[in-house]
C-alpha cells in the first residue's frame, strides 16, 4: 500500500497520551466479563518457542486417548472452483479462495475497538500513520490466524497484531517508536516483554504474516459501512508545504 511521506524524525512530535504512559498490567488486561485464559506463557516453552492451545479432551471414556500431534485451530485458506459463466454446453470455471476469516473474527475486533485504551490509541493517531484501514483490516486477518477463540482476545493482542501489520506494510520506523510511546512513555523496560510477546504471536500464526489485498478487501467488504474503513489516508489533507501528485 502507498505510504505517506515520513516526516522528518526530528521535526515531529507525536502528542503525549500522558506523561508516563501506561503500565504493563493495564496494557495486558481487559475488563471484558471473560473467563480469564491466559494467552501466553512468558516462561521459557519446554519444547518450542511458539505457544500452543493445548487441546481439551473429553471424559466420555475412562481410557486416556493416544496422544495426537498439535494442531492449528485457525481454518487453513481453501479454495474452490465456481461457475464464471456459461455458453450453451460449455461452461467456465475459475478458483476462488475461500478466506480463513470468520464473523466472530469480526466481532473480536469490534469488541476491542470499545477498549478505552484502544479508543484512546486511535483518537491520537490523527494522521493515521499506524492505524488506517488496511493496517487495521490486517489485524483482523491475524485474529483468524492466531488460532485463538473470539472472547479470549485481549487489548494486548490488538496492539501485537497493529504492530505487526505495520512491520510488514510500513518502511518507516518512527510511527512504531510512537507506539510504544504512546502505551510506556519514556519507559524502555517494558519494551522486551512487548517483543517476546510478538514472537510467539507470530509463531502462533506459524508465520504466516503475509495479507494480500485481495483478502483485505474481503475484510472490508463483510461490513463495508464500517467506520474504521473510513480512515483512508488518501482522504486526508495534504501537510503543508507537500505538492499533491
Amino acid at each position: 500500500m502507498a505510504s505517506p511521506q515520513p516526516h522528518p524524525q526530528d521535526e515531529y512530535q507525536s502528542p503525549q497520551p500522558s506523561t508516563s504512559g501506561y503500565s504493563l498490567p493495564e496494557i495486558l488486561d481487559d475488563e471484558v466479563p471473560e473467563p480469564s485464559v491466559p494467552w501466553v506463557d512468558i516462561s521459557p516453552p519446554r519444547r518450542s518457542l511458539c505457544w500452543k492451545r493445548k487441546r481439551e479432551w473429553s471424559d466420555e471414556s475412562e481410557e486416556e486417548p493416544e496422544e495426537e500431534p498439535e494442531k492449528s485451530h485457525d481454518p487453513e485458506p481453501e479454495e474452490t472452483w465456481v461457475v464464471e459463466s456459461l455458453h450453451g454446453l460449455k461452461m467456465k470455471l475459475k478458483r476462488r479462495r475461500v478466506s480463513p476469516v470468520l464473523p466472530e473474527h469480526h466481532e473480536a475486533f469490534n469488541r476491542l475497538l470499545e477498549d478505552p485504551v484502544v479508543k484512546k490509541f486511535l483518537a491520537w493517531d490523527k494522521d493515521l500513520r499506524l492505524s488506517d484501514k488496511y493496517l487495521l483490516a490486517m489485524v483482523i486477518a491475524y485474529f483468524s490466524r492466531a488460532g485463538l477463540f473470539s472472547w479470549q482476545y485481549r487489548r494486548i493482542h490488538f496492539f501485537l497484531a497493529l504492530y505487526l501489520a505495520n512491520d510488514m506494510e510500513e518502511d518507516n520506523q518512527a510511527p512504531k517508536q510512537d507506539m510504544f510511546y504512546f502505551l510506556y512513555g519514556k519507559n524502555h523496560s517494558q519494551r522486551p516483554l512487548f517483543h517476546k510477546l510478538r514472537l510467539q504471536f507470530i509463531c502462533s500464526m506459524r508465520w504466516r504474516t503475509w495479507v494480500s489485498r485481495e483478502e483485505l478487501e474481503e475484510i472490508q467488504a463483510y461490513d463495508p459501512e464500517h467506520w474504521v474503513w473510513t480512515r483512508d489516508r488518501t482522504l486526508l489533507p495534504s501537510a503543508p508545504g507537500t505538492v499533491e501528485a
